[in-house]
């Protein structure tokens, strides 16, 4: 019975995933995910409050994947350089995987910018990925891979500028470049600037 109420919520969050993905949030009504999931009113609001929390939840789920991702990065590299490369092909693959995941995306930033609980989802990451590249960095500092007068959260706003502007760049012009490529080679070069060369 666990098993199957568990499969439910995710053949719902993943129906609400692609209807959002490809019409849009304010487009798609629960009636609409109901339909694609294959569930009655009655089952989506067992799982689901509102629509805007299976929004949170697809939100949340998609930021603790990358949470995820970085941290193995960290654990599985020697120095910080080697760390924040190993990020840069992991969010690289995340951009260029499907057009599917960068309109979410785009969903994802329409959405904060509207509705303050959004917002504030989306903000508290983004704030916490600027303190934890400060920190890396500050961590590069100390191992002697970075230069001693770099400002750790200085440079942390523009590797994470760097990273969101890549994506932006991405999710409106998909097919132009390899995005992987792209946000590995920008990453790279910003890390050149960064590197201690005693």
């Amino acid at each position: 019975m666990q098993q199957r109420s568990e499969e439910t919520h995710s053949h719902i969050l993943e129906s609400a995933y692609q209807l959002f993905s490809r019409n849009g949030y304010e487009a798609t009504s629960v009636a609409d995910i109901c339909q694609s999931a294959g569930v009655s009113k009655g089952a989506f609001y067992h799982h689901f409050p509102t629509k805007h929390a299976i929004f949170l939840e697809l939100l949340e789920s998609w930021l603790a994947g990358l949470d995820a991702g970085f941290q193995s990065a960290r654990q599985e590299t020697h120095n910080v350089p080697q760390a924040i490369l190993q990020m840069a092909t992991l969010a690289g693959n995340v951009v260029q995987s499907t057009d599917v995941k960068l309109s979410i995306i785009l969903e994802f930033w329409t959405q904060a910018s509207r509705d303050p609980s959004i917002w504030n989802t989306a903000i508290a990451p983004y704030r916490r990925y600027q303190e934890y590249f400060a920190a890396l960095i500050q961590e590069g500092i100390d191992e002697s891979s970075f230069r001693k007068e770099i400002d750790p959260h200085a440079a942390a706003r523009a590797l994470v500028s760097l990273a969101v502007g890549l994506l932006m760049q991405a999710v409106f012009d998909p097919q132009s470049v390899n995005w992987a490529h792209e946000v590995h080679h920008g990453i790279e070069f910003m890390l050149q600037g960064l590197q201690s060369h005693a």
